[in-house]
């Protein structure tokens, strides 16, 4: 019986040793200098695979045992859609791009699947319609990237040619670019501007530059009876049947028309210039001025098409890491904007990086203008506005509006039939 018990008590002694060393184990501190790998998934390799590429090399100075595999994915959201909706989030990325438009939505309809950025990256420092866009209920989810800012890219040889200065279209308006544009077409045979046929971009950058959007403040639909998108589609018709917009089939030829001089502008966000500038034979040639705003409707020449921003997901293996990284580098390197900015184009919208030198520096494909100074100053002009969860579904049915508009049917009926639709998707 003694032998039995001391047996006991020698087991007891040894389960209670391991259980300690396993809770010791346990709460030990991680090793820092262990090697950690991030999965990022963004898209377009010479824009942002490039920048993320850049921003681990210049943390990895400071954290050598970092790297990162930057993959490029082309349908990112329809990826992430798939993922999230099926919860098989395993291989998902630590970060993720994602469209300025759209990052609500996520957030909204996976709140689980995001990690709010208070308190890890410092966000005081970048342009506020940036941040705007990447927050929902009080709490920021995306770090801004890319300046949406848009403006007039025009080709200066051409418009000369027909006998204007490329001032001749700052500040003005929609109507004034239209009456300009006849001019260009009828003395160089070349349109004023291009865009891909039923893309709602150019509607978009029209109804932002007077601080509205499809939805109003407490985010329902205002498409019926909303007179900016109302005169936006009559103006996209108008330049349409003048000859001034030149529609084309898809996004190549869209860039096509660009480079090849089927167009002497384009009016767009000013990540466009990393498609202008390949065109080698028209350096010097192209010049940026603002954009075109109403003139019947209070509004600005400073709008913003695309953007997108840098989010960590909740499944992250590495969420510290990789906040930490935005935060180092993304939100606080000027080093970093500096270097991509010559190769990608990629206008910071992080505030400090604007007072660079490189920023201030002549563009020579520009004729010498101070591009980048002028762009970074636009951004800081945008009327902020409130894309809401439904932005996509939104867009797509005032694009079917406009089409609808181009064959003769009234603005007032399509409108009340795409509000409709959206009302529709909203409810279900």
């Amino acid at each position: 019986m003694k032998k039995a018990l001391l047996i006991l008590v020698v087991l007891l002694m040894v389960v209670a040793i391991i259980g300690c060393s396993k809770k010791e184990a346990a709460s030990a501190p991680a090793d820092p200098n262990a090697p950690v790998k991030l999965l990022v998934w963004c898209w377009d390799p010479m824009f942002n695979v490039y920048a993320m590429n850049e921003a681990v090399k210049i943390y990895q100075r400071d954290h050598p045992n970092v790297s990162a595999d930057v993959m490029d994915i082309t349908e990112i959201e329809q990826k992430v859609t798939t993922a999230l909706s099926s919860g098989q989030t395993d291989d998902m990325p630590d970060i993720l791009l994602n469209q300025d438009n759209s990052i609500q939505r996520f957030v909204q309809t996976y709140p689980d699947a995001y990690l709010p950025l208070n308190g890890k990256v410092d966000l005081s420092k970048f342009a506020q319609f940036k941040l705007d866009v990447g927050s929902y209920e009080g709490k920021n989810y995306g770090v801004p990237f890319d300046n949406g800012a848009t403006a007039t890219f025009l080709r200066r040889d051409i418009v000369e040619q027909a006998g204007y200065k490329v001032e001749d279209f700052n500040d003005i308006t929609w109507e004034k670019f239209i009456e300009q544009g006849q001019v260009v077409r009828q003395k160089t045979g070349v349109a004023m501007l291009s865009t891909t046929t039923g893309g709602s971009d150019i509607l978009m950058l029209m109804t932002q530059s007077a601080g509205k959007w499809f939805f109003d403040d407490q985010g329902k639909p205002y498409i019926k009876e909303n007179p900016v998108i109302k005169r936006a589609l009559e103006i996209y018709k108008e330049m349409v049947d003048k000859g001034v917009l030149l529609q084309v089939a898809d996004w190549n030829a869209y860039i096509a028309s660009l480079n090849n001089g089927q167009t002497a502008s384009t009016i767009q966000g000013c990540w466009i210039i990393g498609s202008i500038v390949p065109a080698t034979d028209q350096d010097g040639k192209w010049a940026v001025m603002n954009t075109p705003k109403f003139a019947t409707i209070d509004s600005v020449n400073y709008s913003s098409q695309g953007g997108s921003g840098w989010m960590v997901l909740s499944s992250s293996k590495h969420p510290d890491v990789a906040m930490d990284l935005l935060d180092k580098v993304w939100a606080g390197s000027v080093e970093f904007y500096e270097t991509i900015l010559p190769s990608s184009g990629a206008i910071s919208t992080w505030l400090p990086a604007a007072d660079s030198k490189v920023y201030g520096e002549p563009h020579p494909f520009f004729g010498g203008q101070k591009i980048y100074e002028d762009l970074v100053a636009y951004a800081g002009k945008v009327p902020k506005v409130k894309y809401g969860v439904y932005n996509y579904e939104a867009r797509d049915a005032v694009g079917r509006a406009l089409a609808q508009v181009l064959q003769g049917a009234s603005v007032d009926s399509v409108l009340a039939t795409a509000q409709q639709e959206v009302e529709f998707i909203i409810n279900q």
